[in-house]
């Protein structure tokens, strides 16, 4: 069973059935696809450092632009610790840069989230919220959130963490997966934004 099926329970069957397809993701299992994102928006220019160190994590980056092709990848893998963990690869390819946003998910059963370490290696954790829309769209909510440095991990305080809002869908029309993401922070406002259209590739 994928960790995202047992996350959501019975909500899971409610997801489009495209989303389910694209969730159920279990040992050795790999989703890849590529697209184009529509828009990316940055944040204001005094975080540009911030953002252009981020990269050295394959974490966040400073670029924006407009119908950027990228590439997504999934893949789920058995961890030291026997947990079952989901591998994301982002790619997004700039005119004058490949940037990357990597991700490693596992999930906390007793307290229904998803553990996500971000960048690689791993610069920050986030407590996901994962929930079904009306729609059938699948709907991402940040939580309690940490930065990692080596071994130890640095609570961040709630007015200094970043408010993740991803929402993730299928237009039956175009037969094109649809995904919107927002990361921003209550001091400074946006970090990044980006919103774009993909479609799974066999690898």
């Amino acid at each position: 069973m994928s960790i995202y099926r047992e996350l959501l329970g019975e909500n899971f069957s409610r997801l489009h059935p495209k989303l389910q397809e694209r969730y159920d993701l279990t040992i050795n299992k790999t989703f890849y696809a590529s697209g184009t994102m529509l828009n990316i928006e940055s944040g204001k220019w005094w975080i540009k450092p911030f953002l252009n160190l981020a990269t050295r994590w394959k974490f966040l980056f400073p670029e924006k632009g407009k119908n950027v092709p990228f590439t997504i990848k999934n893949s789920c893998r058995k961890c030291m610790n026997g947990e079952d963990e989901i591998y994301w690869e982002r790619m997004f390819y700039f005119d004058k840069a490949i940037r990357h946003f990597n991700a490693f998910m596992t999930i906390d059963s007793k307290r229904k989230v998803v553990k996500d370490y971000l960048g690689e290696p791993s610069l920050f954790y986030s407590d996901l919220h994962f929930e079904v829309t009306d729609r059938g769209y699948l709907r991402i909510k940040s939580g309690s959130q940490r930065i990692v440095i080596s071994q130890l991990e640095i609570q961040i305080p709630h007015l200094f963490q970043g408010v993740v809002d991803v929402e993730e869908g299928y237009d039956d029309v175009k037969e094109v997966y649809t995904i919107k993401v927002t990361i921003r922070n209550r001091l400074i406002g946006r970090l990044i934004a980006y919103e774009g259209i993909f479609k799974p590739e066999h690898l």
